[in-house]
């Protein structure tokens, strides 16, 4: 079956190389590491053998930040390798974790030839795959070479489990070489049993999110709100926009500074590629702006467009509230938990089912809000600029759900001892 896999994607390749050869002559972003994908990687000179993390991107490298940290620090007699298949996750792992990993890589395409050269180069004695990265070639390759991979912070969507289960004959196939999988709730559990996942093999390991730290101490962040030139003023950071989600925050952010005095606005756009058209939405509007990228601050911005990489998780240290994008676009939202790190009370919109397990705890608790619409997103912000025991409360309540929810991440270190 994975013959006639591998098979079918050389011929796929085959009949859509015109359309990847536009794509990758325009945009820039599908040529990143290009050659490591097709198997051009150098060989270790380290005699070790390493323990292999492969996080998909931004937000994959974020969550097991903690965790590759933890098992470079347990596993010291192993090399450690992280690998992503996008290039911002390559450069956020390379800004955060070049000082941990041992070698930091892009991820193989799924043809035998490509993976092959990765193993060969990078010596896995464990596979770890964080989150839901099933490819099926890549899983076949380990366990025909004997080598054990594990799924840690596994979750799966109502949606992709209504796509996984249509194909349940040919993942129960790849999902039994998996030596222990390790999802973030019971619910994801029964989802990927049904997909075809032995129930031997599987667990509830909790989520690996809860268990950030903050990334910056109490005298670092005066600094950076020095260098932003803060001053008195409150600063509401809007993160991982989404086309649409811009114009949205702008026209709150409009009606809310002309009522608010002293609200400034740090607007965080999640792809790069989009930052000269947000650029120009703010322009449009009159806002005095300053960019990131040029060291510019709050005293002559109302605006400050963040068009650095691998700062947003930093830069809500210095927030006052945080509306999380990607939930009013349809994309199912992004992580809330890094604002709250820093006891940032969160309003989103209401598609979040990408975190939904964590939204539950914190709308429960009180540390975030869900709205669904433009103008309910302008009322709940207003809201808590003006009712200051109202968003202590959320505030305090961001630091409780840390403390109730960690434990993950020694979960997954003691389970990852019985392959080391």
């Amino acid at each position: 079956m994975f013959f006639i896999y591998n098979i079918f994607l050389i011929v796929l390749a085959i009949i859509f190389s015109p359309v990847a050869a536009a794509a990758f002559l325009f945009q820039p972003k599908f040529r990143a590491g290009f050659r490591q994908k097709i198997g051009f990687y150098k060989k270790s000179s380290s005699e070790k053998k390493s323990i292999w993390i492969h996080a998909v991107s931004v937000g994959e490298v974020n969550a097991t930040e903690n965790l590759i940290k933890a098992v470079k620090r347990e596993f010291p007699g192993y090399d450690l390798v992280v690998t992503t298949v996008t290039a911002t996750g390559q450069e956020v792992a390379g800004k955060r974790l070049k000082n941990t990993a041992d070698i930091i890589s892009y991820f193989p395409y799924d043809f035998s030839f490509s993976i092959n050269s990765a193993i060969n180069a990078f010596n896995p004695a464990l596979v770890i795959i964080a989150e839901t990265e099933i490819w099926p070639g890549f899983i076949a390759q380990l366990h025909r070479k004997n080598i054990p991979v594990m799924l840690v912070n596994g979750r799966i969507s109502p949606n992709s489990f209504k796509g996984y289960r249509k194909l349940r004959f040919f993942f129960k196939k790849v999902l039994e070489k998996f030596s222990l999988i390790l999802m973030q709730t019971e619910t994801d559990r029964e989802r990927i049993v049904k997909i075809g996942a032995p129930d031997s093999i599987t667990g509830v390991m909790g989520n690996l999110k809860f268990d950030i730290a903050r990334q910056l101490d109490e005298n670092a962040v005066n600094e950076l709100k020095k260098s932003l030139k803060i001053g008195e003023n409150r600063v509401l950071t809007a993160g991982s926009t989404h086309q649409g989600e811009d114009e949205m925050v702008l026209n709150v952010y409009n009606l809310l500074k002309k009522e608010i005095s002293g609200l400034k606005l740090l607007l965080a756009p999640r792809h790069p590629e989009r930052n000269e058209n947000v650029l120009g939405l703010i322009k449009s509007r009159g806002f005095k702006y300053g960019l990131r990228s040029q060291k510019q601050g709050f005293d002559e911005a109302d605006v400050i467009l963040l068009d650095t990489m691998g700062e947003l998780g930093q830069l809500y240290s210095i927030s006052y509230l945080a509306f999380i994008g990607g939930s009013f676009s349809g994309t199912g939202g992004h992580n809330p938990l890094e604002p709250a790190i820093y006891d940032v009370p969160v309003v989103s919109g209401p598609t979040v089912f990408n975190f939904r397990n964590i939204y539950r705890f914190m709308t429960e608790a009180g540390a975030a809000k869900i709205v669904d619409n433009e103008e309910n997103l302008y009322i709940q912000l207003k809201y808590y600029l003006e009712n200051e025991d109202k968003y202590i409360e959320a505030s305090r309540a961001c630091g409780e759900i840390f403390e109730k929810n960690r434990g993950a991440l020694d979960f997954a270190i003691q389970k990852i001892k019985n392959y080391t």
